[in-house]
């Protein structure tokens, strides 16, 4: 059984990055940080850079895990996003924003992959 939520929190985000490195991603940076603002996960692969949000829960689960990614937390991770990119400079690349869902259940782990899980939308 998992203790605390932060620990929950790192191992769910370890398994996000085995996951995502299987299927081709490079992980350029783990918990990144703007001011009070963070990215959980930042790869690179193929098709573009993705900024990853990791959402880690404990079988049974009430609701869908990515169903916690609310728009305003869409919104506060696009604004990191924004500034990774002005400070890292990666150039003309295709972003998306992703979602990664990990859940422990005893000895079973499910983990599910949403591919531009959302779109900003800017008005």
């Amino acid at each position: 059984m998992i203790t605390s939520r932060r620990r929950l929190g790192d191992l769910g985000e370890d398994q996000a990055c085995r996951h995502l490195e299987k299927m081709g991603h490079v992980v350029l940076e783990r918990n990144w940080r703007w001011s009070h603002l963070e990215i959980d996960i930042i790869t690179r692969d193929p098709e573009g850079l993705h900024f990853v949000e990791v959402k880690s829960r404990t079988a049974p689960v009430s609701a869908a895990p990515e169903e916690n990614v609310t728009p305003l937390k869409q919104r506060r991770l696009v604004s990191a996003a924004h500034a990774y990119l002005d400070e890292k400079h990666p150039g003309d690349v295709e972003v998306f924003f992703d979602i990664v869902t990990v859940v422990f259940d005893g000895e079973q782990t499910d983990i599910q992959y949403y591919k531009q899980a959302f779109i900003p939308i800017y008005t």
